[in-house]
């Protein structure tokens, strides 16, 4: 039985996975969940999966906590608060971590549960996209695992599967476009001026908002571009990105001699996320099946630079210094909270992701990511510029990582 801890636990990857552990509990033991403000879903998780020990936000969230589950059979849980109940969940003694947390604050705990010698299923990009050669190094140091649960890296992972890295040509990474991929419908001028519900009008997954709203600006697929640079150590000039908008391909890997192979699935977060709990096996799952038949077309286009930007500002980061991709995650988690509090316009968050990493490279052009503090550094300055772009200094930051 593999033990699993679950950082993020009431937020989407997380709800999903303990779906897939519900349905086969003979492999699982849920011994660790951390959540933010849910408190009372984490009580129903709780009483469900019986953890050693659970995280929430803060004081007030354990009071309540404590006061839901009375007298429910694991009355010795123990309950962490904030960023140390984050450490605590990420290094308890576990087989696998599932890292489902949304945005920068999953960072320190996900690096802690790398230090720890545990093995990773990574559902948090900006681990990565923030702090990409750290992580590797750590990995590499303590002989980790790290298995990408995004759909479109979990595809490569699948499609890489025993083939030697030496013939790898180039990683294709698929993308819906999104609700605004329509170009006539939604001229630059348009979208400029979207409204939160039209950006979070997503046309195939049902995700948290601020991926929502990154899947709708492509910042959500830039940041992929730095995951799989970082995940399967391959250079940005030999990632691409295409446009698929029946998200059937999942993503794709060429190979020296032009095979290309491809994961093929009809849109569920539940398959990758199996796909890491059980590698290298495989589980049963109760869902639709694939019936290309029934589909008839799958369609690619290349992405429209010129409407998405932020697609652009990926590879310009990772083309600048190490600390750049940290700097435009914290930038666009300003600006896409600043969004989706309706304080600015859809078209301000690409333009001040790329006033602040403009300034960055001007200034920092050949800065290092050698600790987390320089990680957080990066992360700090930018968040405050951005807000200073904005004219919102008071933007807090718990809005950011909602």
């Amino acid at each position: 039985m593999r033990r699993l801890c679950v950082l993020g636990s009431t937020g989407s990857v997380g709800e999903q996975t303990l779906a897939v552990v519900a349905d086969h509990p003979e492999r699982f033991d849920v011994v660790a969940l951390a959540a933010g403000k849910n408190v009372a879903r984490l009580a129903e998780q709780i009483e469900r999966f019986s953890p050693q020990i659970v995280s929430v936000a803060d004081e007030a969230g354990a009071r309540e906590l404590r006061q839901r589950i009375g007298q429910a059979a694991n009355t010795d849980i123990q309950i962490g608060l904030g960023a140390d109940g984050l450490q605590a969940v990420a290094t308890h003694p576990a087989d696998l971590v599932m890292a489902a947390l949304v945005g920068a604050v999953g960072l320190a705990p996900t690096l802690a549960a790398v230090r720890a010698g545990r093995d990773v299923a990574l559902a948090n990009k900006e681990v990565m996209v923030m702090a990409g050669a750290l992580v590797r190094r750590e990995v590499s140091a303590q002989g980790s695992v790290l298995l990408p649960v995004d759909s479109e890296h979990s595809a490569i992972f699948q499609a890489l599967s025993g083939q030697r890295r030496e013939d790898v040509e180039r990683l294709v990474l698929t993308c819906s476009g999104g609700p605004f991929r329509d170009a006539q419908a939604w001229p630059s001028t348009r979208l400029a001026g979207a409204s939160r519900e039209e950006a979070l009008d997503h046309p195939n997954w049902d995700m948290g908002d601020k991926i929502t709203i990154d899947s709708a600006t492509l910042m959500n697929k830039g940041l992929e571009v730095i995951e799989a640079r970082w995940l399967f150590d391959v250079p940005p000039d030999r990632i691409d990105v295409v446009v698929h908008p029946q998200s059937i391909v999942h993503s794709l890997v060429e190979y020296r001699d032009t095979s290309v192979m491809a994961q093929l699935g009809l849109p569920d977060m539940r398959v990758p996320i199996a796909v890491a709990l059980a590698h290298p096996e495989r589980l049963a799952l109760e869902a639709p099946r694939l019936d290309l038949a029934a589909i008839g077309r799958l369609d690619f286009e290349a992405p429209d630079a010129e409407r998405f930007p932020c697609l652009g500002l990926a590879y310009r980061a990772l083309e600048g210094s190490e600390a750049a991709p940290a700097v435009l995650n914290a930038a666009n988690e300003v600006t896409v909270a600043a969004f989706l509090a309706g304080r600015i316009a859809f078209g301000a968050i690409a333009s001040t992701n790329a006033q602040v990493l403009k300034e960055h490279l001007s200034a920092c052009p050949d800065a290092r990511v050698e600790t987390l503090d320089d990680v957080l550094e990066a992360d700090g300055w930018a968040r405050r510029r951005a807000r200073q772009c904005l004219g919102l200094e008071a933007l807090s930051a718990t809005a950011e990582a909602s």
